[in-house]
């Protein structure tokens, strides 16, 4: 039987890494936990990730996942020594991931307001390409209008514009989507920069990284599961949030296709701390 992959974010943004995940390793289940009653992260202070972090993992540890995916940049680079403590298995994070293929030494980031005050994507590009010149730009206001579905209209747009001005300046040829809600608006950034610009998805590299990791843990290699035992990845992913299930299930459908089956879990009931 396959290992459990447990995810999480703070709300809809993880579903782009879940389904990446679920396109890769069809075969893996997987348990994805949005924790809605508490989105954005990004906007939170240092503490707050840090204790939401151990609470989240805590429950997923308890869930009896078996790999644990960070599908939020957020608490990746203010808490991943917090995942990796209390997950008690294996832990791939988003921004080491991406930082080991960046092959440019002029980046930008837009991430949220705490992933790029944090500088974790320039100190891990740095590890790889000192000489890189990197340019963080937090966006407050992408994730708030993202999970409300206006991924249209002027307000977006003009933020987008605002965002992207310190990248134009820094004449950056590479742009890292830096919270899992930002590949939603890959087509209204690639319409506002420069052609040739090239926008990486932190989790491409991430998923590439999990196959491995899951053959290491006793997984069969993808190609050599027999199809006899076979669930689609839609039946076979459990989808928790903390806040409302409808509203949840109502704002994936977009993301996934279809309109989910969502239970709404207490995080507190599985023993985690307040």
């Amino acid at each position: 039987m396959s290992l459990l992959v447990g995810l999480f974010d703070s709300g809809l943004g993880g579903l782009t890494v879940l389904r990446r995940v679920q396109a890769r390793y069809p075969h893996s289940p997987c348990l994805y936990l949005g924790d809605t009653a508490r989105v954005p992260y990004g906007t939170r202070s240092v503490e707050d990730i840090r204790a939401i972090a151990a609470e989240v993992v805590t429950w997923l540890r308890l869930e009896g996942v078996g790999v644990l995916v960070m599908a939020c940049n957020t608490s990746n680079a203010l808490a991943l020594d917090v995942a990796v403590a209390q997950a008690g298995v294996p832990v791939v994070g988003l921004i080491d991931s991406v930082a080991a293929v960046i092959d440019s030494d002029r980046v930008g980031v837009l991430a949220t307001p705490a992933t790029a005050a944090s500088g974790a994507y320039r100190r891990a590009i740095h590890a790889s390409r000192p000489r890189a010149l990197v340019t963080e730009v937090g966006c407050p206001a992408f994730v708030p209008l993202i999970e409300a579905g206006r991924l249209e209209g002027l307000e977006l747009r003009e933020a987008a514009n605002r965002y992207l001005a310190p990248l134009l300046a820094a004449q950056v040829d590479t742009v890292v989507l830096g919270c899992t809600h930002y590949p939603l608006l890959r087509a209204l950034l690639q319409e506002l920069l420069p052609v040739g610009t090239r926008l990486i998805d932190p989790a491409e590299a991430a998923v590439e990284r999990l196959g491995p990791l899951l053959a290491s843990l006793g997984d069969l290699p993808e190609s050599e599961q027999g199809q006899a035992l076979f669930v689609a990845p839609q039946h076979s992913t459990r989808l928790c949030v903390t806040g409302c299930p409808d509203s949840f299930a109502t704002s994936a459908s977009t993301w996934l296709g279809c309109r989910p089956a969502v239970e709404r879990v207490s995080l507190r009931s599985a023993g985690c701390a307040a």
